[in-house]
């Protein structure tokens, strides 16, 4: 494909009991940074750490044409509250295992070994990218810039996200 930066719809979802629009510094740093590179930030929305409504909400946004790729903050940890990965898993056609992999191995230079706390994931889905990382707004910024940043931008090299898209519903 090409070198020149192509702008995505992306769909931002905290995962909370105790966010709000007001209080939602996570949130409010991937879109900032979505912006910034010069994507489109469609939607935006928080959600009860709940794993039918977090599905349902992904479910909704996975059926719109208007968004390419969806990240999600929050729920990512391991207490009984923390079921994000597990709502997310069953809509993925694919995961994309190196994503939780390069995210832990990136937050370890941040973090050390508190990383391993860390159930990031991402996948695919309906043709658009699920992106899920942890609450904190720590873990957005290492996410976005030492991953998402270079990933969706399609003139990063040898390869990106952006770059896949037409083909990602082939059959």
């Amino acid at each position: 494909m090409g070198t020149e930066f192509i702008p995505i719809n992306i769909a931002i979802l905290t995962i909370s009991d105790t966010r709000t629009k007001d209080n939602d510094a996570s949130g409010d740093v991937l879109q900032d940074k979505a912006t910034a590179d010069g994507h489109n930030v469609s939607y935006r929305d928080i959600v009860a750490d709940d794993t039918y409504r977090i599905r349902a909400v992904i479910s909704q946004w996975l059926v719109n044409d208007d968004i390419d790729a969806i990240i999600t903050t929050g729920g990512t940890g391991l207490t009984g509250r923390d079921g994000t990965p597990e709502a997310v898993k069953v809509l993925f056609d694919k995961e994309i295992e190196g994503f939780g992999e390069l995210f832990r191995a990136r937050s370890y230079d941040v973090i050390k070994t508190s990383t391993v706390q860390s159930r990031a994931i991402a996948g695919l889905a309906n043709g658009k990218f699920i992106f899920c990382l942890p609450g904190s707004k720590g873990a957005c910024i290492t996410g976005w810039d030492e991953i998402l940043h270079d990933q969706l931008n399609a003139s990063h090299k040898p390869c990106n996200f952006i770059d896949l898209i037409p083909r990602l519903l082939e059959k």
